[in-house]
Parts: structure tokens; C-alpha cells; sequence
């Protein structure tokens, strides 16, 4: 990700953060079943798996993920210093197993492979070519066998299916109780959004290497991708 593209990420998110939560549901119309499925896909057959946030934002991934497995050892990593500090107010100051850092996910490095990596609303920041060189950091971050959950935003595979997403979106977050500024908010922030379409984000994971690769649960243009490293 450019430098430009980082600052500019980061300052929207700041400015979000502290409020960021309680919007997220009714910016998320599927918010339940969208989370909690991808927090199910994140399970793995180690008693305190090593588990990596891509754009942990607040972290609340992990929270559903730690409901799940309270074993679980988590790293976070967010370009917003603002949205970890909320999650460590989510988080307390007692939480030997959780571990952050501000920074770009996309050059993070780690001398210990993850056994599962997972994402939430993050990568469809990233130009599509940056997209596909992280699915490759992922996989070579991962153990044999280990899991990529990518629980994200996707274009539409046709214009008129894709302006479809955005009208149902737009139709169901004004009829929630946002204020008109939480609303400008929420459309500002989507000219951030570099989405790719579901199938050729597929298709790239495959070409990684990845195995199992699918698409478990969609809602218009919300999206879980699953994937799994290959235990040889």
C-alpha cells in the first residue's frame, strides 16, 4: 500500500474510531451472521491456535473469535493507532495472550507462522495487484494446514449487479437512526474502497496455492472467503 493511500486510511479512521462500533452494526445489515460466521471459520484444531488480524481495527474480529476460544493467541495490526487504542480499552490491560502493533499488515513480519490469519473489511482497501501480494505474505505466514478467513467488501461481478449492492446498502443503513453526518461519514469513507470481484479474488488465492478455497456465506456484497494452506 502507497504512502499517500496509508495517511489517508488512517486519518478517516481516527477520526471514526472511538464511535466506530456502535455504527459498524447498522452499517452492516447482515452484521450478525456476517461476524459470527467468519469467527466459526476461524477455528482450528489447536487447543491455543496463533492467530493474525489483518486491519484489526477495534478488534472487534477478535472479540468474537475470543468468545469462540478465550485460549486463542492473538496479534492484531492496524495502520490506525487511534482504532487500537479502542481496542485495548476493549480488551483491558490484562491480556497476556493478545499482542498489537501499528503498522502496514502488508510488510509484517513474523519469525513464528500463524496457524490461522483472518481479516474484517480491510483488504478492499488494496489495489488489486497489492491484493494478490498479500494473499502470497499470507500464505507464507501461515503453518502448513493453516487457515485465511477474509470476512470483506466485493464489486459486483456485472455494473448492474454491483449498483444493485450499493442501492440496498444505501436503502437499509438511512433507514436506520445514523445522523445525516454519521451517513456523509459512511459514503466518504467507501471512495476508499478498491473492491475486487469474488470470483477473481478466488481464483488469486487458488493461484497462491491455497486449497478449500471458497466463498461460505454472501450477502450482496458482503462476503467470507475461506481458504487453507496445505498440509504438505
Amino acid at each position: 500500500m502507497d504512502k499517500q493511500s496509508n495517511e489517508n486510511i488512517t486519518m478517516k479512521f481516527n477520526e471514526v474510531a472511538e464511535k466506530y462500533d456502535s455504527q459498524r452494526r447498522k452499517l452492516i445489515p447482515c452484521f450478525d451472521d456476517f461476524y459470527q460466521t467468519a469467527a466459526a471459520l476461524a477455528q482450528t484444531n489447536q487447543p491455543a491456535p496463533r492467530i493474525l488480524d489483518l486491519g484489526a481495527g477495534t478488534g472487534l474480529f477478535s472479540s468474537y473469535i475470543l468468545e469462540q476460544n478465550p485460549a486463542a493467541k492473538l496479534t492484531l495490526i492496524d495502520l490506525s493507532q487511534g482504532m487500537l487504542d479502542v481496542a485495548k480499552l476493549r480488551f483491558g490491560d490484562n491480556q497476556p495472550n493478545i499482542t498489537m502493533f501499528t503498522g502496514d499488515y502488508s510488510t509484517f513480519e513474523s519469525s513464528e507462522p500463524f496457524d490461522c490469519i483472518v481479516s474484517a473489511l480491510s483488504i478492499h482497501h488494496l489495489e488489486d495487484a497489492a491484493k494478490q501480494i498479500l494473499f502470497d505474505h499470507i500464505y507464507k505466514l501461515l503453518k502448513p494446514g493453516g487457515l485465511f478467513v477474509n470476512a470483506d467488501q466485493v464489486l459486483g461481478s456485472s455494473p448492474f449487479l454491483d449498483q444493485l449492492y450499493r442501492s440496498d446498502w444505501e436503502a437499509k443503513i438511512e433507514a436506520t437512526d445514523l445522523s445525516y453526518e454519521a451517513l456523509q461519514a459512511a459514503y466518504e469513507r467507501t471512495k476508499l474502497d478498491k473492491m475486487a470481484p469474488l470470483d477473481l479474488q478466488l481464483g488469486w488465492l487458488r493461484t497462491t496455492g491455497f486449497i478449500d478455497v471458497d466463498c461460505v456465506y454472501k450477502y450482496y456484497n458482503f462476503v467470507v472467503m475461506y481458504a487453507r494452506k496445505p498440509n504438505v
